[in-house]
């Protein structure tokens, strides 16, 4: 098992994972890094609350996300495998089960 440090808003934080994980966590550390200036400030200093302002930002990015419209081309994607599932099922229906 693999440990890793993260340093998020000036305190570092000792995480357990799985060998081969570290990479991902330390992106996902660099993603709650990236957002911690902006909030210390109005965290009062708190590390505590920094990190929940973080989460709170990180969870109305995802909740914008979900709610939003589908990106470009998912529509027509979602068509064209519609079409071919279509044509597969015409096929199966017109092969003869005896044969």
């Amino acid at each position: 098992m693999g440990h890793i440090t993260l340093t998020i808003a000036g305190r570092s934080h000792q995480v357990g994972c799985r060998d081969g994980e570290e990479p991902k966590l330390r992106a996902l550390g660099a993603m709650l890094e990236r957002h911690a200036p902006a909030v210390q400030h109005a965290a009062g200093g708190s590390s505590e609350r920094t990190l929940l302002y973080i989460a709170l930002i990180l969870a109305d990015q995802l909740a914008e996300r979900e709610a939003g419209p589908a990106p470009d081309g998912t529509s027509e994607m979602l068509e064209r495998i519609a079409d071919r599932l279509e044509a597969v099922a015409s096929a199966l229906e017109r092969t003869d089960p005896s044969a």
